[in-house]
């Protein structure tokens, strides 16, 4: 379908395409709330990733992240897309 090939290019492109474990959750995310994403450093195909919220009135909120990644897909995310990944294969073996 178009969204398979749509979220496939992200990925390529070195995006994190990621949905929320529970939908109702997105309205837990104000304007002005800091976020970060936890688990890109264990990132692994079938584990779900954390988004940790700072709210202004200084409470906290961690919300569960979903992602379609497989192993070669991640290896794209870590270089920053898969035309890098390319690039630094091609530029191991010259």
């Amino acid at each position: 379908s178009f969204a398979r090939i749509h979220e496939t290019n992200c990925k390529k492109q070195g995006l994190l395409p990621l949905t929320f474990a529970n939908p109702a959750d997105y309205d837990k995310i104000a304007p002005f709330d800091r976020v970060s994403i936890q688990g890109l450093t264990s990132f692994k195909e079938g584990v779900p990733l954390n988004l940790h919220v700072k709210k202004q009135d200084g409470s906290e909120v961690d919300i569960k992240l979903n992602h379609t990644f497989n192993e070669d897909q991640i290896k794209w995310f870590k270089f920053g897309s898969a035309l890098n990944q390319m690039a630094a294969k091609a530029q191991a073996r010259a």
